[in-house]
């Protein structure tokens, strides 16, 4: 990883500049960039990618909080559900043969992406 460090902290910056641009969780970015830049295996990808998005996302909030931007009532919603839903994903990960997993993951993209097209 010593020699890969660069290609590693351009992932993360091109990652970071989407999500706070876009609003999408970094690992749209981070997990397909781990894999076929990195040549890092679906399982890890995830996991690093979870790893990294709470420091991504603080930065977000600090910005967006700041400037009034967040409906608070709806972030605490969700982050109810998707505390506990990340915890159910992060624990059965391993479970998910990684053929399924990427293939899932290409689904969420693929639709996500036709239904913000339309």
């Amino acid at each position: 990883m010593r020699e890969q460090w660069p290609k590693a902290v351009a992932i993360g910056l091109v990652a970071g500049f989407l999500s706070g641009l876009l609003g999408i969780g970094g690992g749209v970015v981070i997990v397909p960039a781990l894999i076929l830049i990195l040549n890092v295996d679906q399982f890890r990808a995830s996991a690093t990618s979870v790893a990294t998005i709470s420091v991504t996302a603080s930065a977000g909030l600090l910005t967006f909080g700041i400037g009034g931007s967040v409906d608070w009532a709806v972030a605490g919603l969700v982050l109810i559900g998707s505390t506990v839903g990340a915890w159910f994903g992060a624990k059965y990960l391993e479970l998910v043969p990684e053929w399924a997993l990427a293939g899932v993951f290409t689904m969420v993209i693929t639709v996500a992406a036709v239904r913000m097209w339309l």
